[in-house]
């Protein structure tokens, strides 16, 4: 077996690279000194420069302009703009493209895969339900109306960028129990946004539609369409996760090899080494589960469980490995990881609020659990 990357994602990783590689995290103001958002917006210099990399569209067709990668390729860059906090709804809106190609009908992918490749329109998904912890589906309802249209009512709460997105990807329910995804235009009728703010100083929004129409060719209503956007959604806030821990480790280690006590660098004391070693088996654990997912995701190959049972597991390391990671980081930092003119404040805030999106990993495990006494392994 070859577990290699391809080419094509290697090509797609060192282009990331490039790009990223004049990013500052600590270009907006810090969180910690923040009341509400750190910036009006996302960074659209940087969004621009990922468009001209073709960075938007890797999941998108050639036929529409894009790379014809996979999540492979698309975990990867995502790890690379974790490292540097990057600013940019790119999981989102490469999520949302990916939805709408794989299930969407011709008029509407030939309306936003190529605008939407070349960063000239944006799109988010609202994933987060009503209250954070219930299915996203079940906070909005949809209803056919007679001139083939649909009507949405319902709230999505902590939605990603939803004040810079052109469109909002929307699961809803209708009254046959069956999920459909609305693509709902952001300055619609009916559509109202409430500020909210992450951990990490970014602003979300609470989507609020009353009685908000949608025209047939905007919504999807494909079997298994909400389920596959919602894997590779938190397949891809793994790979955040896994790029964030890596570089904590990477700035722990630095610090720790620097800092001298006794006249010895501090990273030659048992206990220092023992716990840098710990978090290392948690990111090589992290990035493991990650690749798992995402080839899965990528390949359709069948397995012992169905493909969520790889996403569970990749969200049990994710979510309590990135925690674990930077919790240490601080802790070896000592009072210097908490200086604010320093960047680890705001890489654990950033940590966090993955956290939160991920969810607690003793979910997960129920879960998974479930899918185990639902299907036998023999």
């Amino acid at each position: 077996m070859d577990f290699t990357f391809s080419e094509e994602q290697q090509a797609a990783a060192e282009a990331a690279r490039g790009v990223f590689a004049d990013v500052a995290p600590d270009a907006v103001a810090s969180p910690a000194l923040t009341t509400g958002a750190v910036a009006d917006e996302f960074d659209r210099a940087l969004w621009a420069r990922l468009a001209d990399a073709d960075l938007l569209s890797l999941l998108v067709a050639e036929e529409y302009g894009g790379a014809g990668l996979d999540a492979v390729a698309l975990c990867l860059v995502l790890r690379e703009s974790a490292k540097v906090l990057a600013r940019v709804p790119l999981l989102e809106n490469s999520a949302a493209l990916a939805a709408v190609q794989a299930y969407g009908g011709p008029e509407l992918r030939a309306d936003l895969l190529e605008r939407a490749g070349r960063g000239e329109i944006v799109l988010t998904v609202a994933a987060s339900g009503r209250t954070g912890h219930d299915p996203a589906e079940l906070a909005v309802t949809a209803r056919q109306v007679e001139d083939a249209g649909w009507v949405l009512d319902g709230v999505q709460t902590a939605v990603p960028w939803v004040y810079d997105a052109d469109f909002v990807v929307v699961p809803a329910h209708t009254a046959a129990d069956r999920t459909v995804l609305a693509l709902v235009p952001r300055d619609q009728d009916g559509v109202a946004l409430g500020e909210q703010f992450s951990t990490s100083g970014e602003r979300l929004g609470e989507l609020r539609l009353d009685s908000v129409r949608i025209g047939a060719r905007n919504v999807i209503d494909a079997e298994g369409a909400w389920e596959w956007l919602r894997d590779l959604l938190t397949t891809g806030t793994c790979a955040l996760a896994l790029g964030l821990g890596e570089r904590v480790l990477r700035m722990s280690s630095e610090y720790t090899s620097g800092r001298e006590q006794f006249g010895y660098p501090v990273a030659t004391f048992q206990a220092v080494a023992v716990q840098a070693a710990d978090r290392y088996i948690d990111l090589r654990a992290m990035e493991v589960t990650l690749w798992q997912a995402a080839w899965r995701l990528s390949s359709g190959a069948r397995g012992a469980l169905p493909v969520s049972g790889d996403v569970a597991v990749a969200k049990i390391w994710a979510s309590e490995g990135v925690r674990r990671v930077v919790q240490t980081a601080q802790h070896l930092h000592g009072g210097f990881g908490a200086d604010v003119d320093y960047p680890l404040h705001r890489y654990h805030a950033w940590a966090k609020h993955l956290e939160l999106s991920l969810g607690p990993a003793a979910a997960h495990e129920e879960a998974l659990g479930d899918l185990l006494a639902a299907h036998s392994l023999g």
